[in-house]
């Protein structure tokens, strides 16, 4: 079993066992968990490629994102920084990317071969760390940063309060009157910390 084989497994036992102290704390996930089951861990490749399909996906459908992701790896056979750079913007456009998330990949792209930032050192950092290295590049922002933590490095308690779909399922699980906004969904999460993942998944 290689490391990342490994970490995923080891990551699994552990997610399995954080599902049931959350319901623990938290009483309303029970029934869906009872009736679910427990939801998959979507995990996703660790790399360039994955993030480029990340701030695809920033504020549109999954689906639309993935046609563009689906075109742009039909074009270059490898989403690699490298041959992302030699795409002109009428490239990038035909393909589905809007001029400014052309523009983002192609500022994470520079910043990867420029050594500015190093994608497999995030493995190695903490939560904190991980989103401070991200921030760093235009175009990535907290909830870009915090889908990484989440679906690439699996982080136990990594929470995208600024997803829509979860303040959706929140405002439908919690009987809301209105969809939480950002902070709203962190206040309600904070007593399901280190958990938040699993929340996360469960919603």
């Amino acid at each position: 079993m290689d490391g990342r084989h490994l970490l995923q497994f080891t990551v699994e036992t552990q997610y399995l066992a954080s599902l049931q102290l959350l319901t623990d704390r938290e009483p309303a996930f029970r029934p869906v968990l009872d009736q679910l089951g427990p939801p998959p861990l979507w995990a996703r490749t660790p790399g360039f490629a994955t993030l480029v399909h990340i701030i695809l996906e920033q504020q549109v459908s999954l689906a639309s994102a993935r046609a563009a992701f689906d075109r742009l790896r039909a074009r270059l056979g490898e989403v690699v920084p490298g041959l992302f750079l030699t795409l002109s913007d009428e490239e990038l456009l035909a393909v589905g990317f809007s001029r400014q998330k052309g523009g983002y990949c192609r500022g994470l792209a520079r910043a990867l071969l420029a050594g500015e930032l190093d994608l497999e050192a995030l493995e190695g950092m903490d939560d904190d760390a991980v989103r401070r290295a991200l921030l760093r590049v235009k175009g990535i922002g907290p909830w870009t940063a915090e889908i990484y933590l989440l679906m690439v490095l699996l982080r136990p308690d990594a929470w995208p309060k600024g997803d829509l779909a979860l303040a959706q399922a929140a405002k439908d699980l919690f009987s809301l009157s209105t969809r939480p906004g950002p902070e709203e969904l962190e206040r309600l999460a904070e007593t399901w910390r280190p958990y938040r993942a699993a929340a996360a998944r469960l919603l």
